[in-house]
């Protein structure tokens, strides 16, 4: 688990568009925080800061402490709305983080030992389903990624999530069944060839037939 990073905010009082659109002119990022069955609290964040946050990697899957003028709250990043033309922060929404929580959460999956595969030794590819899975994990710990290991693992193969050691504590939350996470596929000179082969073999039938 990463070590929780800290990002300080200020309160606000003003809302609607017009407290907003000021707050932007003043440099400041508007924001709520809401959960826990708590009252929302409105807050403000410094744009250089929420930005850094944001483009840092991982934001919304990442449990940040809220330094709101001294007071700290537990939170995770569900949502924050980027300006369409000019690529800036608008908005952001913060979830309270509650004592023995459980998120759903997008994790990163990392794939080790491609040099063990006999597929990809022999020219296939890993093509990759899914580049994070959706679990469910305890707000305090919540892992930075999945590994999946390749060893041992020909064309034709597949990864599923079944097949694949989960962080302890965390379960698969997508609505799929056996989630796919890819699968090793043949080299496309070896499909060109067995798809010649078969094409010759069906031409071959149809001339007994005639």
């Amino acid at each position: 688990m990463a070590e929780t990073r800290v990002l300080k905010a200020q309160a606000r009082e003003g809302v609607g568009k017009g407290a907003a659109r000021e707050l932007r002119r003043q440099g400041l990022v508007p924001a709520v925080i809401y959960g826990d069955k708590k009252p929302p609290v409105t807050i403000s964040i410094a744009y250089k800061d929420a930005m850094k946050s944001i483009y840092a990697g991982g934001f919304l899957s990442h449990v940040l402490e809220l330094d709101v003028d001294g007071t700290k709250h537990s939170v995770i990043p569900r949502d924050y709305q980027l300006d369409p033309v000019k690529d800036f922060a608008l908005h952001v929404d913060f979830l309270r983080v509650g004592k023995g929580s459980k998120l759903n959460v997008q994790v990163h999956v990392n794939f080790i030992n491609e040099e063990a595969s006999p597929g990809l030794k022999r020219g296939g590819t890993l093509n990759i389903v899914h580049h994070t899975l959706d679990l469910t994990v305890d707000a305090s710990n919540i892992p930075e990624e999945v590994t999946v290991d390749l060893t041992g693992l020909d064309i034709g193969d597949s990864i599923h999530i079944s097949n694949v050691k989960l962080p302890a504590g965390a379960t698969d939350h997508s609505h799929e069944e056996d989630v796919t996470i890819a699968t090793i596929v043949a080299p496309s000179a070896l499909k060109s060839s067995e798809g010649g082969e078969t094409e010759a073999t069906e031409g071959e039938g149809e001339a007994k037939a005639e």
